[in-house]
């Protein structure tokens, strides 16, 4: 019986061998560097989602105020974190007509691409967030809106008695840091008033 366990230990196999031990390293490391990818990934699409929410919550804003000023609610002003008091109104001693009173449209968005937007239809709003180390974080927004008043048809004179269509886009004004730059700009359209 001692010779058979003797034997069994020369013959047989008792742990790994260093080809085994280098292809368990390279599939542990693998598969570590793609959780580390997707942990990147994930921490971006949020940071993306937060500017998407920010944008969103101005757009809003600026609706509601505009639609407030159209329907003689008065001027109205919103206030960024370092004390801007931005003034929502719409200005109609501008040139009106095609397109509308205020920031320039493509369709039925703003078009981001105009360089010197009325004063009275755009703001740079700042939004302040606090980072875990307590940094303080600046963000400024890009705001625009544009008034169209709504007529009965292409050929037509008349319009409608008091019925807009308020278009409003907000966007980040200077760029984002790379894993944000797919953010697009928030566009959103209301009627407002009518019969």
């Amino acid at each position: 019986m001692r010779g058979n366990v003797l034997r069994a230990r020369k013959f047989g196999q008792s742990g790994m061998t260093l080809i085994e031990l280098m292809i368990a390293t390279v599939v542990l490391l693998v598969g570590i560097l793609s959780v580390t990818g997707l942990l990147a990934l994930v921490i971006g699409n949020n940071g993306r989602s937060k500017v998407d929410t920010t944008a969103t919550m101005l757009s809003q804003a600026v609706t509601e105020q505009v639609s407030a000023v159209l329907q003689g609610g008065g001027p109205a002003s919103i206030q960024d974190c370092v004390g801007n008091a931005w003034t929502i109104g719409v200005d109609y001693t501008t040139a009106a007509g095609p397109p509308g009173w205020g920031a320039a449209v493509s369709g039925s968005k703003i078009d981001f691409t105009q360089s010197n937007p009325p004063a009275t239809s755009h703001m740079d709003f700042v939004e302040c967030s606090k980072q875990p180390n307590g940094v303080v974080v600046r963000n400024v927004y890009d705001v625009r809106w544009n008034v169209q008043q709504m007529s009965l048809g292409d050929t037509s004179t008349e319009y409608f008695n008091g019925t807009f269509l308020v278009t409003v886009g907000a966007r980040p004004k200077y760029g984002l840091p790379t894993q944000y730059n797919f953010a697009l700009p928030v566009n959103m359209q209301v009627y407002v008033g009518g019969y």
